[in-house]
């Protein structure tokens, strides 16, 4: 490594790869708040005197290495380096190997600082500060400055060698990606245009929409530019965040492709903690799980041989992890730094807690965000966004409680039905949550908070539930703005009583109280920001206004519309005038639809997808198939279906097989399958795709009016017609395919709904 270009590197962050030792310990213990650490020291540090000296910026090489830190304080009368920890609870429950880690942070600020200041020895203090009552415990402990130097020499010595080989790596994976070339014979129509202008949108920082068609590829479309201009514009980490698990399948299997020429690039997946365990049920620690057991003490290896793979998919890591005896899920997360590409969900990055957008804001990553199927963004992030009370959780909590905390949450119970008290409808829309539950759930929260902190035993399930909902609402409530509802929606029939124990009646009667996030724009715009370049793309980005405003992107993202590489002539569509959908006129609508679907098999045999609005729907029109039409084979998607379900319902969509399906628009057949040449010939949409039209949906209509001038296209046109044209792109995949689309509804003939339709569908005149 060249000693004259710097490694900069964190003190913090270099003991945590050089010195963590022993056990993984994931248990849930609250510590302090941010802001409840931020006091704990300033109440340290404001108890030492006038010529204390506090937060010092250190610095210092070891070879190519940068380091930097800044210890807490310095007491020059006892020549004492002090580091401030804050606790809450009992300070015994703070894990060895977490001290140790302390300690050696603590080392390293003390040889930097005796190298600054020329001294030859020097007290440390690690001090203790327990926030709730400001007590201090100290541990102080006199060094040479010999003993620091030897100790911060081994430190950096261990971590330099890692440091040169991930250098030489980088500049490897530079080199292949110059020379990358694309992975099939040549790019398909349309794939160029986005491959352009993904390309430009790198080069010059900026942000991008990119509407392409369904079908041309868009994965290694996107994935291959991107590549290419990452050695030139110093991208650190290439996030390809996705909304569904079959997103992350074609990331992975686009990487794959990439793979043989570039041996150096290093991709991850990230699965959820619960798919990736081992031990279902055991806590994360080395007292209950023998993949945490010792865990940082095998991670060192364990990492070296994972990153040595290239793709690392869930199976990959999980070969790599159990071949060491260490925990999956937590050696994904140790690899992140390590790695080039990181395929993911999109909360990995978006919601509140997102660890890759920590990650990229700490480390001052350069990153460049693809994000895939961007149209599902907008309901994903609201999501992320929203909080729910819920009464039957509430209850569940008030069940278990130890008595020190029945006050507290009969409080929360008190302003709860306070908020019921000042209720006129059954549906009912507030200005803001009020103060007096907003006060009660922070109280409540403070009070789990310390009885969790002071109690040695696990947390019962349904408490730790209540607690973080409680702590998702307060976040929230404290950010609401017009982005947002509180509502209330009253039960038709009351709750079955459940009374808490120290109050009976106390949990009875009560109904969810709702933040509802209806533009996730002013969440989501700081992450955007962070991003040196971003891509959102999808088969249905317009309009483009609309995700624009609703996400919060910049007014200068560029828009592409990709032109579509399919004929016309592909797709022969059909739209029936003569059938309304809407809900009073659905059961009039059976018979026609089954007529509609039987006189296109008869005509031309083979395996049809048909679409309805519910699952209610879907029942009926299955029901009076099956019953006019007994030798079709059909298949129903049901409801709440599991991965087998899933692909129990696909394995009838052979090649030239025969069949209909009936499944939900909107749902997992609607979008993310692929089902090329004859395994599917055509679909049936029997709605509009509109969302429901009750008092929720009508009061997001008249927020969404108010805020942007266009509440019925925000809040049902645009989501609906996004959804048909997903399902519509399950039809034709190639440029060889050919297959039938009936639109089924009246409202289909209308201009204003035509003109959200695809450029290249040709809909008949008449």
């Amino acid at each position: 490594m060249d000693i004259d270009t710097p490694y900069p590197i964190a003190v913090r962050e270099l003991v945590e790869f050089t010195a963590k030792q022993g056990n993984l310990d994931i248990r849930f213990t609250p510590g302090p708040t941010a802001q409840q650490g931020i006091a704990g020291h300033q109440l340290a540090a404001a108890r030492r005197g006038s010529r204390y000296q506090r937060e010092l910026r250190l610095e210092g090489r070891y070879g190519c290495l940068a380091v930097r830190g800044r210890a807490d304080g310095y007491d020059p009368v006892h020549q004492r380096l002090e580091e401030f920890k804050t606790y809450r609870g009992d300070l015994n429950r703070v894990a060895d190997n977490q001290r140790s880690l302390h300690w050696a942070q603590l080392k390293i600020y003390g040889a930097l600082w005796c190298r600054q200041q020329s001294l030859a020895e020097l007290n440390l203090a690690l001090v203790y500060v327990d926030v709730a009552d400001g007590t201090e415990t100290a541990f102080a402990e006199p060094f040479s400055r010999t003993a620091l130097e030897d100790f911060y020499a081994d430190q950096c010595g261990a971590f330099l060698v890692w440091a040169e080989a991930q250098r030489a790596q980088r500049q490897r994976r530079d080199r292949e990606l110059d020379a990358l070339g694309f992975p099939y014979a040549d790019l398909r129509a349309g794939q160029r245009e986005l491959a352009e202008a993904i390309y430009r949108t790198v080069a010059r920082g900026r942000r991008l929409m990119a509407q392409a068609p369904t079908g041309i590829g868009k994965t290694i479309g996107s994935l291959f530019p991107a590549l290419k201009a990452a050695p030139k514009h110093a991208i650190d980490k290439l996030l390809f965040l996705v909304a569904k698990t079959s997103g992350r399948e074609l990331a992975l299997d686009a990487l794959r492709r990439v793979a043989p020429s570039a041996p150096a690039l290093r991709s991850i997946e990230i699965v959820s903690k619960e798919t990736a365990c081992e031990y279902p049920g055991r806590a994360c620690t080395g007292a209950s799980c023998p993949l945490a057991k010792g865990f940082y003490d095998r991670l060192p290896e364990a990492r070296r041989a994972a990153l040595e793979l290239g793709v690392l998919d869930r199976d990959a890591v999980r070969r790599t992890a159990l071949r060491f005896s260490v925990c999956p899920y937590y050696l994904t997360q140790e690899l992140l730094r390590w790695v080039d590409v990181i395929v993911a969900d999109y909360h990995y990055y978006f919601d509140t807690n997102a660890p890759l957008y920590s990650l990229t804001v700490v480390n001052q990553w350069r990153t460049l965000l693809l994000v895939d199927e961007a149209h599902n963004l907008v309901p994903r992030a609201r999501d992320m966004y929203s909080a729910t009370l819920d009464p039957a959780r509430f209850r569940a909590a008030a069940a278990v409680v130890k008595p020190v905390l029945r006050a507290p949450l009969a409080r929360v119970a008190a302003a709860w039905r306070q908020v019921h008290a000042t209720q006129t409808a059954a549906y009912q829309v507030y200005p803001e949550p009020p103060a007096a539950l907003q006060a009660a759930l922070q109280r409540l929260a403070t009070a789990v908070g310390e009885q969790l902190a002071a109690d040695g035993d696990a947390p019962a399930p349904a408490l730790l539930a209540f607690y973080f909902d409680a702590l998702c609402f307060s976040r929230l409530a404290d950010t609401f703005a017009d982005h947002s509802l509180f509502d209330v929606s009253l039960p038709a029939t009351p709750a079955p009583a459940t009374p808490a124990p120290a109050s009976p009646g106390t949990a009875s009667g009560l109904a969810p109280l709702c933040i509802r996030n209806l533009v996730p724009a002013s969440f989501l715009a700081p992450r955007f920001a962070a991003a040196s370049a971003c891509v959102l793309f999808s088969a249905t980005l317009a309009p483009a206004e609309f995700y624009r405003r609703l996400l919060g992107l910049p007014d200068a993202t560029a828009w592409l519309d990709v032109p579509s590489p399919f004929d016309a002539a592909q797709l022969d569509i059909h739209v029936r005038r003569d059938i309304s959908t809407r809900f009073r006129d659905r059961a009039a609508s059976a018979s026609a639809i089954v007529d509609v679907i039987a006189g296109q098999f008869a005509r031309r045999p083979g395996n049809y997808l048909a679409f309805f609005s519910s699952f209610d729907y879907l029942a009926r029109i299955a029901s009076r198939f099956r019953r006019d039409h007994a030798g079709i084979p059909i298949v129903e998607q049901v409801r709440r279906g599991d991965a087998a379900e899933r692909e129990r319902f696909l394995a009838h969509f052979t090649a030239r097989g025969v069949g209909i399906g009936f499944a939900v628009l909107g749902g997992v057949f609607a979008e993310g399958i692929d089902l090329p040449g004859d395994r599917l010939i055509g679909a049936f949409i029997a709605t509009l795709g509109l969302p429901s039209v009750d008092p929720i949906n009508a009061e997001i209509e008249r927020r969404l009016d108010a805020l942007f001038g266009r509440g019925f296209e925000y809040a049902y046109l645009y989501p609906g017609l996004q959804k048909v044209i997903q399902a519509a792109g399950r039809v034709v995949r190639t440029t060889s395919d050919r297959g039938s689309l009936h639109l089924i509804d009246d409202r289909y003939a209308l201009r204003t709904v035509q003109a959200l339709l695809p450029r290249w569908w040709r809909l008949p005149t008449r």
